[in-house]
């Protein structure tokens, strides 16, 4: 309990000394929001930079945090100190995230040279909570420089993981069927490399040649990286080497081609538009209050005055 009542940097400070329930701590302020989370990302800023993050999607069922486990496996046997965030759908009722993802990654939870953290998406349509690029910055800032971010989905929330993720790979499994027909070419547009998870089973080479047809016809440029088709066993770990050498290999395209730092700049763009936008939405809900608020909605609704001319007014003075 007294860890919980550290200072933001007294907390900070212990997350970069090693302390998981302090790094724990600072990501559920992240998540909260407020001041402190403004305070953890002034702190985590200048100490990041040194991380990589790869995105892991595709429709429910795709068999990613069992994949994501085989992954953590083969960095640790590599000596390399990992951080999973696993994105859930928000409850409805409550908001939390559902904890299916730490129970396939259960072997690793005791290790420390892994961290996973659950993120609920507090409602937000993208499938991403709000609070993960700093949860990711906070993360690299105390060291964990290959993060791995899982999500769930095949619509908007793949756009969301492409825009805060390094590489992104697309798991889909054989006989991906109709339900994903609609979504293919958003998952064209984002997928750095697919994934073919559960290979073994019947269909898997219908689904490579599908893929491969898709790319052909596909209007994007790949003169300079096609995505590559990788199948995988993930109970089994059978092809995670493969996978993994074709992340470090897109990574290197990325780096050499300067298409990293044309992305990180995108998401740092998106990122403070973003955050502008929250503060004046905030600041927003502040004045549409008191009695002058009352009054000119009062004329709005009495047809006295128009709804443009009632706003203009309220605006005057805001700084």
């Amino acid at each position: 309990m007294a860890r919980q009542r550290l200072p933001v940097p007294e907390l900070f400070q212990a997350a970069l000394d090693g302390d998981r329930s302090s790094l724990a701590r600072l990501l559920s302020l992240i998540e909260r929001g407020d001041d402190e989370a403004r305070e953890i990302g002034r702190l985590a800023y200048p100490r990041s930079g040194a991380g990589y993050t790869v995105g892991l999607t595709g429709a429910p069922g795709a068999g990613k945090s069992t994949l994501t486990s085989s992954i953590i496996g083969h960095l640790r046997s590599l000596e390399l100190e990992i951080a999973v965030l696993a994105i859930d759908p928000s409850s409805p009722f409550t908001g939390g995230a559902i904890l299916g993802d730490r129970v396939r990654m259960q072997d690793h939870a005791t290790d420390p040279g892994v961290f996973i953290r659950s993120m609920a998406t507090r409602g937000h349509l993208g499938g991403l909570s709000l609070a993960t690029p700093e949860a990711v910055r906070a993360l690299d800032a105390i060291g964990r420089h290959w993060i791995l971010v899982e999500t769930v989905g095949v619509g908007q929330v793949e756009v969301e993981v492409a825009g805060k993720a390094d590489t992104t790979v697309v798991v889909v499994n054989p006989g991906w069927g109709d339900s994903v027909q609609a979504n293919k070419a958003g998952l064209m547009e984002i997928a750095d490399v697919f994934v073919i998870n559960k290979a073994d089973r019947k269909g898997a080479d219908e689904t490579r040649r599908d893929l491969m047809q898709m790319l052909d016809l596909s209007d994007l440029d790949h003169d300079t990286w096609r995505p590559p088709i990788v199948s995988t066993v993930g109970t089994t770990g059978e092809g995670i080497v493969e996978l993994w050498d074709t992340v470090l290999e897109h990574r290197a395209h990325v780096e050499s081609s300067g298409v990293l730092a044309e992305r990180r700049t995108f998401r740092l763009r998106e990122e403070l538009r973003e955050i502008i936008a929250q503060r004046l939405g905030r600041r927003a809900r502040e004045i549409c209050t008191g009695d002058r608020w009352d009054e000119l909605t009062e004329e709005v609704v009495a047809r006295s005055t128009d709804p443009w001319t009632a706003a203009d007014e309220m605006l005057v003075g805001l700084a």
